[in-house]
């Protein structure tokens, strides 16, 4: 279950509803999965609700957090989904982790060239264009290809003409000599065509319709209609991916409420791979951060044949610093890569202001009102403590820590309790504050602002005994249950209740915290239990001694599965005469 939950689910609601790529990350950072989307919050949204198959569960499970990059339209996510796969290789992209995987249009090289669609790219002699997008968008640009230029399209030359011949979509080489120089004028107009010179070929296709039109022929005429169509859709530009190859870096930027939020995408060999974020307070000039940022950013990475940048920047400083182009493109793809590289910016930084609104909502803002109510300054770090056992026996407690509203698992601590004999919660609660800040007094460091004892007057009147006589200055509360074991009144230092609203986020916050520290005291007596009841057990076993113990317990973890093992599994673990006793002793009536 994935732990990172709710702030995912915060993540969630910030995403835009338009195209562009997602990228899920595991706990480590890592990419592990790449996606597009033609709207980023209903695609990303629907990991985390509903049933999935195997697949798509198991990455769930592995989603810590998500990044994602908004294109211009659902094409160039397509695109640029290809390209980040290619650039992370995220093990969940199974299917495309190999970059034959995606199709290619071929055109080869024989006597009777024709078109194929291959996955690899591996005769020099042939010309290939791609990769697509996917399949279907290469078979669409094969069948436009096809359509519009009369190469052969049987894998060997027949004896007869066939259907294609008929429609003018092959040369018919079967019964015709085809003169080399045909071939050749046709592979340049093909390859002129695919590399974006549409317009004569469009023009000649709009004369014929207009013929066949003027003919009354308007069955023809709405074919050369959906060929021009086909065209336009086939060869339409897209912002993430450029024909020259060469490797670009687009800068984009957005500043509010004394942030600057700087994006820096990268295109290499002509295609968009992926880009770099970075947020930090805004100085008295903008433009200083941003080529200070630039100049850091180079220092350490090799420049780019060009560099794109918004208008309002610098490009005379930066042109004498930078020895690559810096260009502040003005129309047309370059000034649509700015915009995206902005739009991506402004985005990441509304989204960030955002998530921290809703974080401060669910934290910070409660934890204010809670030291209003109980007359004190802010508690930003408050302690939770509870007390388990059973009968007196196992005796244990817990303590957690929440800063400014948020669990620091890594200031989390468990007590043995050690002085005390007997189911007596007052006591225990005792020592294990007299520990706790005695050692913090000792070692000189910091104190909660806050206590908050599981229980009512009693509790606290055994907590601020102890603060007391350390002459510390620690404020402490008390949370009460009711008799559902669940949260019901706040208590000051005295034992007075504090009156809150229970559909308050800061009664929710509150239950979230006892529940949280209850846990972690009985998942601590849990695992004391087990291992006594383990060595107990095991002290019945002659031939079992500590080392044995530990290699039992690092086995079985528990009693229950140490009692459903087999002989066999015992013997696999201990010898075998001291296995056999022991599985006397665990099955002895």
């Amino acid at each position: 279950m994935n732990k990172n939950l709710d702030y995912i689910k915060k993540k969630l609601s910030l995403l835009p509803m338009s195209p562009g790529c997602y990228l899920m990350k595991n706990t480590d950072g890592k990419v592990i999965y790449v996606g597009k989307a033609r709207k980023l919050k209903n695609r990303v949204s629907s990991y985390f609700t509903g049933a999935h198959n195997y697949k798509t569960t198991k990455l769930v499970d592995h989603i810590w957090d998500f990044d994602y990059i908004v294109t211009g339209s659902e094409k160039e996510a397509l695109l640029l989904e290809i390209n980040l796969i290619k650039d992370y290789t995220p093990e969940y992209n199974i299917m495309f982790m190999d970059n034959t995987y995606y199709p290619y249009i071929e055109l080869t090289d024989e006597t009777h060239p024709r078109l194929k669609i291959v996955r690899k790219t591996k005769n020099k002699k042939n010309k290939y264009f791609g990769p697509y997008p996917d399949a279907t968008a290469a078979r669409n640009t094969f069948k436009l290809l096809n359509k519009l230029y009369p190469l052969r399209k049987c894998n060997h030359v027949p004896d007869k003409p066939c259907l294609y011949y008929s429609l003018h979509q092959c040369l018919g080489p079967c019964i015709n000599e085809v003169d080399k120089s045909q071939y050749d004028e046709i592979r340049k107009e093909l390859i002129s065509f695919i590399h974006g010179n549409t317009k004569s070929k469009i023009d000649e296709l709009t004369e014929k319709m207009m013929t066949a039109s003027e003919n009354l022929q308007f069955e023809l005429a709405k074919e050369y209609r959906d060929l021009i169509r086909s065209i336009e859709y086939v060869t339409a530009k897209q912002n993430v991916q450029f024909g020259d190859y060469k490797d670009r870096d687009i800068l984009g930027y957005f500043i509010d409420k004394g942030y600057i939020s700087i994006q820096l995408f990268f295109m290499r060999e002509g295609k968009l791979l992926y880009h770099d974020f970075n947020l930090e307070p805004v100085g008295e000039d903008f433009e200083e951060d941003l080529i200070r940022f630039l100049v850091t950013y180079y220092q350490t990475h090799p420049e780019p044949y060009e560099l794109l940048i918004p208008q309002d920047v610098d490009l005379e400083l930066l042109t004498e610093i930078l020895s690559c182009h810096v260009l502040q493109p003005q129309r047309g793809d370059k000034k649509s890569l700015v915009e995206m590289a902005n739009k991506n910016a402004t985005e990441a930084l509304e989204k960030k202001f955002l998530l921290k609104e809703k974080t401060d909502e669910k934290t910070i803002l409660p934890i204010i009102e809670l030291g209003q109510k109980l007359g004190i300054d802010t508690p930003h770090t408050i302690e939770l403590y509870d007390n388990s056992n059973i009968q007196g026996a196992y005796a244990v407690a817990g303590m957690v820590v929440y800063k400014d509203g948020v669990p620091s698992k890594k200031d989390y601590r468990k007590y043995k309790i050690k002085t005390v004999e007997g189911p007596d919660d007052y006591a225990s609660m005792k020592e294990v504050i007299y520990r706790r800040y005695y050692r913090l007094l000792m070692e000189q460091k910091e104190m909660a602002d806050l206590i908050i004892v599981d229980g009512g007057l009693g509790q606290i009147k055994v907590a601020k005994e102890v603060i007391d006589s350390l002459n510390l200055s620690v404020h402490i509360c008390g949370l009460s249950k009711d008799d559902k074991h669940s949260t019901a009144m706040l208590l000051d230092e005295d034992g007075n209740q504090v009156p809150i609203d229970t559909k308050s986020p800061l009664f929710f916050l509150l239950t979230r915290m006892q529940d949280e520290v209850h846990r972690y005291a009985i998942s601590f007596h849990r695992q004391v239990r087990s291992k006594s009841l383990f060595s107990s057990i095991l002290d019945e076993v002659k031939g079992i001694g500590e080392a044995r113990k530990k290699k039992l317990l690092n086995h079985f973890k528990s009693v229950k599965k140490m009692k459903e093992a087999s002989l066999e599994e015992l013997e696999a673990v201990i010898p075998k005469n001291t296995a056999l006793k022991l599985y006397e002793v665990l099955h002895k009536e």
